[in-house]
C-alpha cells in the first residue's frame, strides 16, 4: 500500500472516531448519535478460474446517527490461496451507508448496507498460459448481515456482501460501540 493511501486511510479512521467523540447530539427520543469499531473474519469468494477461496480478515468502523441509519467504511484483506500453482490474494476498501432494523423486545438486528468498494485481486503463479498481476475494480458494493446485541456497547455478526463482478464477501464479526 502506498504512502498516501495509509495516510489517507488513517485521517478517514481518525475522522470517524472523532467525531463520535464529539457527537451529543439527542433526537428528542433520547438517542445520541453512537460511534463503533470492529473486526472481522469470514472468506472472500473471488469469481476466478482454478483458485481456491482466500481466508478474509478485516476492520472497521462507523457511526450511528440514530437507531436506524448510519455510515461505515471498512478494510478486508485476505491471507494467500492456491492459483495454478502460485498464489492468489484479494483486498477491499468500502464505504457505506447503513440501515439496521431492530426486531421487537430480542437483541436481533438485521443490517443492510450500500456504497462503493475498491477490490482488487492480486495472481502471482509459474503458469505461463494463466493471468498474473493484478485486477482493480471500484463498483456500487452492498450487503445483509444479521446481528445480536450481547449488551448496549457489544454486538456480534454475520454479513454477506457482494463487492462487484469478481468478489463476494461471508464474514463473522464483533464491534464495541462508544
Amino acid at each position: 500500500m502506498k504512502t498516501l493511501q495509509k495516510t489517507l486511510l488513517a485521517l478517514a479512521a481518525g475522522s470517524l472516531l472523532s467525531m463520535g467523540a464529539q457527537a451529543a447530539v439527542s433526537y428528542g427520543n433520547g438517542y445520541t448519535g453512537q460511534p463503533y469499531v470492529g473486526a472481522k473474519v469470514g472468506q472472500f469468494d473471488l469469481d476466478v478460474d482454478g483458485a481456491e477461496d482466500p481466508t478474509a480478515y478485516g476492520v472497521y468502523a462507523g457511526y450511528n446517527f440514530d437507531p436506524n441509519f448510519g455510515m461505515e467504511a471498512e478494510f478486508v484483506g485476505s491471507d494467500d490461496a492456491d492459483y495454478r500453482g502460485g498464489d492468489i490474494n484479494a483486498k477491499s476498501y468500502g464505504a457505506y451507508g447503513t440501515y439496521r432494523y431492530a426486531f421487537p423486545n430480542t437483541g436481533l438486528y438485521a443490517k443492510g448496507k450500500l456504497g462503493v468498494a475498491k477490490t482488487e485481486v492480486e495472481r502471482a503463479n509459474t503458469t505461463a498460459n494463466a493471468f498474473n498481476g493484478t485486477d482493480k475494480d471500484t463498483s456500487l458494493a452492498g450487503g445483509l448481515g444479521l446481528g445480536y446485541s450481547v449488551n448496549p456497547n457489544f454486538s456480534v455478526e454475520a454479513e454477506y456482501d457482494k463487492l462487484g463482478s469478481d468478489a463476494d464477501l461471508m464474514t463473522v464479526g464483533a464491534q464495541l460501540k462508544f
